[in-house]
């Protein structure tokens, strides 16, 4: 997993509350377990105006040009604020998979539901819970100026605005050092690995049955 430490990024305002994951990537979508490859279907009943399906070439696919994500002041974002209640629905990983396949790191909203925001962190998504105040001067600023973006700094837990606002952030101890260090699950065991081979060897003298 890539380390989050700071993001200086291009920001999309998608001004709609209670996303949920079927928004996000379409249920077709979930028939692969890849985590990658998911980027071209983020928001695809949104985004496309035909039913985008697996393995499909998007690159002809006819787009609803009002959306969003397909404005050309919004290429190339790496930021992404919502409304309140984002990732409602079903637990799916392919949710946060399809974001960070976009280009998304960062998705500042102020709620989440908890599976994805779970979930976000152990993807290297950075989830922010601002409040609607906060969000209201983020939305403001970005939809304002084209070309504008914000900056995040995960070590003192700010958001900095176009204009140069500071908000904070909280963010548990664990979850923070997890990001700033790219530790998922699987980095977080290997910590352990002499530890995990000494008792696997300390095991097989025990118990060599089981081998």
């Amino acid at each position: 997993m890539q380390a989050f430490t700071t993001l200086n990024g291009l920001t999309i305002p998608l001004d709609r509350a209670n996303v949920d994951t079927d928004a996000i990537i379409p249920k077709q979508f979930l028939k692969s377990i890849k985590r990658t490859g998911y980027g071209p279907f983020l928001f695809d009943e949104w985004r496309y105006e035909d039913v985008g399906q697996p393995e499909m070439d998007c690159s002809h696919r006819p787009v609803r040009k009002n959306f969003i994500l397909n404005q050309p002041r919004y290429q190339g974002a790496e930021i992404l604020l919502a409304r309140e209640n984002f990732g409602c629905g079903s637990s799916r990983e392919h949710a946060p998979w399809a974001i960070l396949d976009y280009g998304i790191s960062c998705v500042i909203a102020p709620s989440f539901a908890d599976i994805f925001y779970n979930n976000c962190f152990k993807n290297g998504i950075l989830p922010i819970v601002l409040s609607d105040a906060d969000m209201d001067v983020l939305f403001e600023e970005v939809e304002a100026q084209e070309g504008a973006s914000i900056a995040i700094d995960l070590s003192t837990q700010t958001v900095t605005s176009p204009s140069k606002q500071v908000f904070h952030f909280e963010v548990d101890d664990f979850r923070k050092h997890c990001l700033l260090n790219g530790l998922d699950d699987i980095s977080l065991t290997l910590q352990q690995a002499d530890a995990i081979q000494a008792y696997e060897e300390k095991r097989q003298q025990e118990a060599p049955w089981l081998f």
